[in-house]
C-alpha cells in the first residue's frame, strides 16, 4: 500500500477506534527512511465537524511537529496530510523496546533505573507543560527505551486523538466525546474528563509502580479510607524517600500532589523527602471525604491543651484572625447577657459558652533540605544524572558508580533495604542499578570453559566471578556479566577496554572477606560482597558491592545483571 503516493506501507503497527498505525518507509527520501504513520479518521462525518477537525488537526500537527524539534526525546514529525476524511502524521521511527518489553525481558527495574527513568522523563514533562500541552496516556507502552542510547522517548500524544471524538452538541457546539487515557494510568480528574497537569505526574508514578512492581495498578488493593493504591509491599526494597515521592505523586487529589514537574525534579535529586503540604486545610471534626492519608506523612491527631479538656475544636496560630474576632464578638454577647440577666433577675447568670471557630492540624514543618547532590552529566546532554566520588580510576565496571546515600529521612517507613524482604509477591522483585542501555550487542560472545558447568549457588557464582578475575582471566569474567551490563555506556564507556583497565591495569588482586545472600529465587538473585581490592600502587580500598544476578536459562548459567557499591 502506498499513502500519499510517496509512503509504503510495511507492516501494521497497530489498531484503535481512532484509526491505525503503521511501519512504511519514505520512497522518496535516498535512504528509504523508516517512518511511523498514523491514521485517523473522525467518528462524526458532519461536515462542519470535519472542517473544524482540520483547522484543529493542523494546529495540533504544529505543536507536535514544535515538540520535536526542541526535544531529542519526543519523535519528530515529518510530515502531515489529509486524504479521503482521514488524516496522516508522519513521525519519526523509534527503535527500541516500550516499557512493557523491556520488563518482560529483564524483570522488574531497581530503583536506581526507576530514579533514573523519572530523572529522564520529568524535565520532558516540564517543558510539554510549560507550553500548556498534557499528554495525557502515559503509560509503558507509550515509552519506548532508544536502542542507540538508551534514553527514553514519549509518544503518542493524545491531543490529536481526542481531536477525533469532536462532535456537535445539542446546543450546536463541538464538544470532545471521548476520554483519552488509559484506566489505571490516569487519575480520577482524568476519567471524568477533566485532566491538569498533575495527571501526567499522577501516570507517570504509576508506570514506575509498575516497573518496580512488576504488577498492574488493577491488580493493586484500594485503601478504601482515600481511595489510594496500597503497593508498598510488593516493592519491600523500596527506599523510605523514594517511596514517599511517588505516593506524593499518585495522591488521589490533584492539589496534594507534587505541583509541578520541575518540583518533583528537585526532590528527586536533592534526595530529600517529599513534604506532605495541603493548600486545603479541613476541621478536626468534619474531615474532606476528597482529603488524601499519604503514609509517610501522617496526619497528626488533634492536640488538646493541658489545662482544659478537649473541646469540639482547638487554636492553632493559623486561626488567630479568628479567634481575635470570635473573642470579640463573644465579650459583646456575654457583657448584653450579663446586663439583661441583672436586670430581670438581679443575680448573676453563668456566662454562655462560645464556640470556637473549627481549626485544622498544625501545619507540617518543612525539613531542611540537604545540600545538592552533585550533577555530571555523562553524555547525556539533556539531562544531568547524579553521581558520586569512585575510587581513583575512571571506570570500575561491576561496581558501577551510585548516587550517595540521601540523608536520613524522618522513620516513619519500612525497615532499611538491607534487609531480607520477605512475602515477596513475585519472584522478580530483585532491585538493580542503572539504567540499562538497550543496545543490540554487536558480536555474540561465545560461553567460556570456565562457566560451562552451572554454580550450585548464587554465593557461590560470585566467589568464582572474582576466583576468575584473580587468575587473570578477564575474558571469561567479562562473559559473566549480562550483555545489557556490559553494553551500559556509563559503566563501560569503552566496552570490554574499560572493564581491563581497571581490572587488569589498576587492580592487583580482590579479596574476599564476607558473601552473604540477600534474597534468590528461580530467575533472579541478589548477593552483598565484602571486599578488599589491593591495588597496584600498593594501596587497600575495603567496598561493599551489592551484586544483581539472573538465570540465564539458555547457557543454564548465573550471570550478573547489575551491581550497586554501598561502601567504598
Amino acid at each position: 500500500m502506498l499513502l500519499n503516493n510517496r509512503y509504503r506501507v510495511l507492516q501494521t503497527l497497530g489498531s484503535g477506534g481512532f484509526g491505525d498505525t503503521f511501519l512504511a518507509e519514505d520512497t522518496q527520501m535516498p535512504s528509504l527512511r523508516r517512518c511511523v504513520i498514523k491514521q485517523l479518521k473522525p467518528i462524526n462525518d458532519n461536515p462542519e465537524v470535519e472542517q473544524l477537525v482540520q483547522t484543529r488537526f493542523q494546529r495540533e500537527a504544529a505543536i507536535l511537529e514544535e515538540l520535536g524539534d526542541k526535544c531529542e526525546q519526543i519523535p519528530r514529525l515529518y510530515a502531515y496530510f489529509q486524504d479521503n476524511g482521514k488524516f496522516y502524521l508522519v513521525q519519526e521511527w523509534i527503535e527500541g523496546d516500550t516499557l512493557t518489553a523491556r520488563l518482560q525481558k529483564q524483570g522488574v527495574f531497581s530503583e536506581t533505573e526507576a530514579r533514573n527513568l523519572l530523572i529522564d522523563l520529568l524535565p520532558i514533562l516540564h517543558m510539554i507543560h510549560a507550553r500548556g500541552i498534557i499528554h495525557r496516556d502515559i503509560k509503558p507502552d507509550n515509552i519506548i527505551l532508544r536502542y542507540r542510547d538508551g534514553k527514553p522517548v514519549l509518544i503518542d500524544f493524545g491531543a490529536v486523538r481526542e481531536l477525533m471524538g469532536t462532535v456537535v452538541n445539542s446546543q450546536g457546539s463541538p464538544t470532545s466525546s471521548i476520554v483519552i487515557g488509559t484506566p489505571g494510568y490516569m487519575p480520577s480528574e482524568q476519567a471524568m474528563g477533566r485532566p491538569v497537569f498533575v495527571s501526567d505526574i499522577y501516570s507517570l508514578a504509576i508506570t514506575v509502580i509498575y516497573l518496580i512492581t512488576g504488577k498492574q495498578p488493577q491488580e493493586f488493593p484500594t485503601d478504601p479510607r482515600t481511595g489510594e493504591l496500597v503497593w508498598h509491599n510488593y516493592a519491600p526494597y523500596l527506599s523510605p524517600q523514594m517511596r514517599g515521592i511517588l505516593e506524593k505523586a499518585i495522591a488521589y487529589h490533584p492539589r496534594d500532589r507534587f505541583l509541578s514537574a520541575q518540583e518533583m525534579l528537585s526532590v528527586l535529586q536533592d534526595n530529600s523527602p517529599p513534604i506532605s503540604t495541603s493548600t486545603y486545610p479541613t476541621t478536626a471534626n468534619q474531615p474532606d471525604p476528597t482529603q488524601n492519608t499519604i503514609p509517610v506523612t501522617p496526619v497528626n491527631p488533634p492536640v488538646y491543651p493541658p489545662s482544659s479538656p478537649p473541646s469540639s475544636a482547638q487554636i492553632t496560630p493559623s486561626n488567630n484572625k479568628k479567634i481575635l474576632v470570635g473573642g470579640i464578638i463573644a465579650a459583646g454577647l456575654v457583657g448584653a447577657a450579663s446586663i439583661i440577666s441583672i436586670a430581670l433577675n438581679n443575680q448573676p447568670k453563668p456566662e454562655p459558652l462560645v464556640n470556637q471557630p473549627p481549626v485544622d492540624s498544625p501545619t507540617p514543618t518543612e525539613s531542611p533540605t540537604p545540600s545538592p547532590v552533585n550533577q555530571a552529566p555523562v553524555n547525556q546532554p539533556r539531562v544531568n544524572r547524579p553521581t558520586v566520588s569512585q575510587l581513583p580510576v575512571n571506570q570500575l565496571p561491576v561496581n558501577p558508580p551510585t548516587q550517595p546515600e540521601p540523608p536520613t529521612p524522618p522513620p516513619v517507613e519500612e525497615p532499611p533495604v538491607n534487609e531480607t524482604p520477605v512475602n515477596e509477591p513475585t519472584v522478580n522483585q530483585t532491585p538493580v542499578n542503572e539504567t540499562p542501555i538497550n543496545e543490540p550487542t554487536p558480536e555474540t560472545t561465545p560461553s567460556p570453559p570456565s562457566v560451562s558447568t552451572p554454580d550450585t549457588s548464587p554465593v557461590d557464582f560470585v566467589r568464582n566471578y572474582y576466583s576468575t578475575i584473580n587468575n587473570g582471566n578477564l575474558e571469561s569474567a567479562w562473559n559473566k556479566l549480562s550483555p545489557t551490563f556490559r553494553g551500559n555506556r556509563r559503566v563501560h564507556p569503552k566496552g570490554y577496554d574499560s572493564y581491563t583497565d581497571w581490572w587488569g591495569g589498576q587492580v592487583a588482586s580482590v579479596e574476599i572477606k564476607q558473601l552473604r545472600e540477600i534474597n534468590s529465587s528461580e530467575n533472579a538473585a541478589t548477593v552483598e560482597a565484602n571486599l578488599n581490592y589491593r591495588l597496584k600502587n600498593g594501596q587497600q580500598s575495603p567496598s561493599d558491592v551489592r551484586l544483581y544476578l539472573i538465570w540465564d536459562a539458555s547457557d543454564r548459567r548465573w550471570i550478573i545483571r547489575d551491581a550497586q557499591r554501598l561502601r567504598g
